[in-house]
């Protein structure tokens, strides 16, 4: 197996943070001699001055995807069971994702990342360890990735909104066409997809989405305030005052304004009270003085408790929502803007997600001839 470059050993460094989580009364040695082509290495685990010892069947990989714990981890852990039911498999690698670890769990297998996120259990010396450490990986262009597309990007966000909104089956290049993509970006992007089980594809026909997932994944890559993208502002007469001025706009000076965040959320599913106020703003359109004395807003450098964000992609204001007398973001762009937001905002994106799930049939577009998406800007 082809060891992870950079940063030295990863499975040493992944043993030593075993043995620190596990402290001083436990022993993690390796059965020297033990290693075998595609089987790992076995390590015995052990409380000092106890006669029970667990093995660890421990396998390094430099990038782990849901589909190779599906394909390749899970029947190997299956047939550990049965060979050797007293062996525990456990993976040691740079980073992992929330869905490897989730599929690796639901295996039966441990694992360990040396950003912190670590899984084990084992029934007999009992030992259970859970800790959560980066959810995004600390070396999204590393060598592992070099070639294939990834979900960060403003192209990526485009084509995760469509999957979103539209029911499969569909290929990629109507995909393509709709989302004003090239053809050989989407099959690579599709591809990363398929490998991370976000879609499932019949041959060339994507036949089912895992927009939940996919919604989350692309959270993951990206951040809702992102420098030099946004501007804070103080509502002189409170937020209520700004949203009755943004309700009492004309419709023709609506164009280009949309708001998000948790205003938007807490329409959809309550979960908490207060919160700033965002507001997506069109890159053609002024933040100026004009639209600051329309809502009642001061700039301000602290204490902002309203948000006009400047998009990174005007696909944000594709299938926009009326809620009150005005426009708020898609439900899919809104869960997208919670997950990559700061403080409590991933908790109200979680509240969002759930809500779609029971609205599915009203929200989702059931042919993508039906999607509207505006030319590039």
């Amino acid at each position: 197996m082809e060891r992870p470059d950079p940063a030295g050993d990863v499975l040493a460094q992944g043993m030593e943070a075993l043995r620190a989580l596990l402290g001083e009364g436990w022993a993690v040695r390796e059965e020297p001699g033990q290693e075998s082509e595609g089987l790992g290495t076995l390590f015995s685990l052990a409380p000092v001055g106890d006669g029970i010892i667990a093995q660890l069947l421990v396998e390094d990989w430099p990038a782990l995807t849901p589909r190779e714990v599906e394909k390749v981890l899970g029947p190997k852990a299956h047939l550990l069971r049965h060979l050797r039911h007293h062996t525990n498999l456990m993976v040691v690698a740079p980073w992992l994702s929330a869905k490897t670890q989730q599929l690796l769990t639901m295996n039966g297998i441990g694992y360990l990342d040396l950003t912190g996120n670590v899984g084990l259990r084992i029934s007999r010396p009992a030992v259970f360890i859970h800790t959560v450490g980066a959810v995004r990986s600390p070396h999204p262009t590393s060598q592992t990735n070099k070639g294939r597309a990834t979900l960060a990007g403003p192209k990526a966000g485009r084509l995760v909104r469509l999957l979103t909104d539209v029911r499969p089956p569909y290929r990629a290049g109507e995909i393509a066409e709709a989302a004003s993509l090239s053809l050989p970006y989407v099959s690579r992007l599709l591809d990363t997809l398929e490998e991370q089980l976000l879609i499932q594809r019949n041959g060339r026909v994507i036949g089912d989405v895992d927009w939940p997932g996919l919604l989350r994944a692309r959270a993951a890559e990206t951040s809702l305030l992102r420098p030099d993208a946004y501007f804070g502002m103080v509502a002189t007469n409170g937020i209520e005052s700004v949203l009755t001025s943004l309700s009492a706009l004309p419709a023709e000076e609506w164009d280009g304004l949309a708001v998000t965040g948790s205003i938007a959320a807490r329409q959809v599913s309550p979960l908490t009270a207060g919160g700033q106020l965002m507001v997506y703003v069109a890159n053609r359109l002024a933040i100026d003085e004009d639209l600051e004395d329309a809502l009642g807003l001061l700039p301000a450098q602290e204490y902002a408790d309203v948000i006009l964000l400047r998009p990174s992609d005007d696909v944000v204001f594709e299938r926009l929502r009326q809620v009150g007398g005005r426009q708020e973001v898609s439900l899919s762009q809104l869960a997208l803007d919670c997950l990559s937001g700061p403080g409590r905002l991933p908790a109200e994106g979680e509240a969002v997600i759930k809500e779609m799930l029971l609205q599915e049939k009203t929200w989702r577009v059931s042919n993508i001839s039906d999607l509207r998406q505006r030319p590039l800007p």
